[in-house]
């Protein structure tokens, strides 16, 4: 098992955060990267006692699958190449030789594993579902319900495989389903045709003006090929010292976790300089960005509308137990967005605001990241529901009032989300 990472340390919002980006990179590295982050591996944070009488009764989940390899070969060929037509033309020094190598391990290693879950990744869900048992053993007790589906998938059916066979060596006497259908990617894994189409004329030209003084690493290129001026030739800077980069930090999903080499080449100043190209890339994709309309969140209005229905079917069972959904983070990141997690909501034109702001896309859907919903009440008689999310596993904000926080009334809850639900116009 491996050692400690990092843990999250926000509880209520991410603008509360007392450690910067640049604090967080130099702890664990691998933050840099975004959605290729790694997910903590333990939690400690203690939860916040329900109000006088209230107990939890049903949990309705949606998480996005372990780490993994990387789902195309496209991102490693891209500095890959650069560096074999470097290498023909014997512009590589030491340095520059010894990370050929380094990439043509990584490039063994990965090939026909592309978008496959790691050994990692099914820790990771393992782990997840094991804290979930423990914390709440009044949902999954003897003879709860457990109802897990899926995308269709592969490395997310394996993360629900993982997580329920987990569960099931804890408490045998759970009542477990799985499922993994085309039936229900609808909205599961939605894919909006014209959301989808977030990078507009006039957000690309902002999203180009802000990146052009992150992208290239002149440190970088002398350290790597002899004559970096004659090489640029044959070497994009930019695109070469982003990629490999992400080559370096994305094997802290695999194996070779412990090789590190690839990822010591940059200073924490360069890895920052990445994490705000990658961020601000995720803000235009799934964030409030006015500059292209702002609308990107609700690519998951039929995953919220169904989680809610859900919910209310459930009420109406003794022991509903709970309903855990396995996908992607390009579902969990808007999702988050749509409810207003933790500020995820935040509406800007302005890149440089993202920081100061608490939008900070890795703190969001790291590998094998998570909202969970968990309902308490007296009993079944007792009308007034409360709810109580948690991302990652770390209690969390939503944008309307309550009297109980982190816990809020489940009728604010659907009168709040079903009406932002019913103004939104496709």
């Amino acid at each position: 098992m491996r050692a400690l990472v990092i843990l999250f340390t926000v509880h209520y919002s991410l603008f509360t955060s007392s450690q910067t980006v640049m604090d967080l990179i130099k702890e664990k590295p691998q933050y840099a990267s975004c959605n290729y982050n790694t997910y903590p591996d333990s939690i400690v944070t203690k939860l916040t006692p329900a109000p006088a009488g209230k107990k939890p009764f049903y949990m309705s989940h949606y998480g996005r699958h372990g780490s993994r390899y990387i789902s195309s070969r496209t991102g490693y060929d891209t500095p890959y190449d650069m560096m074999n037509h470097a290498d023909s033309v014997d512009e590589l020094t030491p340095t520059g030789h010894r990370v050929l190598e380094e990439m043509r391990l990584v490039m063994d290693d990965t090939e026909k594993r592309w978008g496959e879950l790691t050994s990692y990744g099914k820790q990771q869900h393992r782990q997840i579902a094991r804290r979930m048992v423990e914390r709440f053993p009044e949902i999954f007790c003897k003879g709860a319900r457990v109802n897990a589906i899926s995308t269709t998938v592969p490395r997310c059916m394996e993360s629900m495989g993982a997580a329920m066979i987990e569960m099931l060596q804890i408490n045998p006497d759970l009542n477990i389903t799985m499922d993994a259908s085309k039936r229900t990617m609808w909205y599961m894994n939605h894919q909006d045709k014209k959301l989808r189409k977030y990078m507009t004329k006039e957000a690309q030209k902002a999203y180009d003006a802000y990146t052009a003084g992150l992208l290239g690493n002149s440190r970088l290129m002398e350290l790597i090929f002899k004559n970096p001026d004659i090489v640029k030739e044959i070497v994009e800077e930019g695109m070469f010292n982003y990629y490999l980069m992400k080559m370096g930090l994305f094997q802290s999903n695999t194996h070779l976790y412990q090789n590190t080499y690839l990822q010591d080449l940059f200073l924490t100043e360069e890895l920052y300089r990445m994490w705000q190209i990658d961020n601000a890339l995720w803000y235009i994709q799934c964030g409030g960005y006015k500059v292209n309309g702002g609308k990107q969140p609700y690519t998951q209005r039929f995953l919220l509308r169904q989680i809610i229905a859900d919910a209310d079917s459930c009420f109406q069972l003794a022991n509903p137990g709970a309903q855990l959904r396995y996908g992607h983070e390009t579902c969990l990141l808007p999702l988050a967005c749509l409810m207003g997690i933790n500020g995820l909501d935040y509406e800007t034109d302005n890149f440089e605001e993202l920081e100061e702001k608490g939008w900070w896309c890795s703190s969001v859907f790291p590998m094998g990241s998570n909202i969970q919903m968990v309902f308490y009440r007296k009993d079944i008689k007792d009308q007034d529901v409360l709810v109580k999310v948690l991302l990652n596993e770390e209690e969390a904000s939503l944008p309307f009032e309550t009297d109980c926080a982190p816990y809020y009334h489940w009728k604010d809850f659907k009168a709040y989300y079903l009406k932002k639900l019913d103004a939104y116009k496709e």
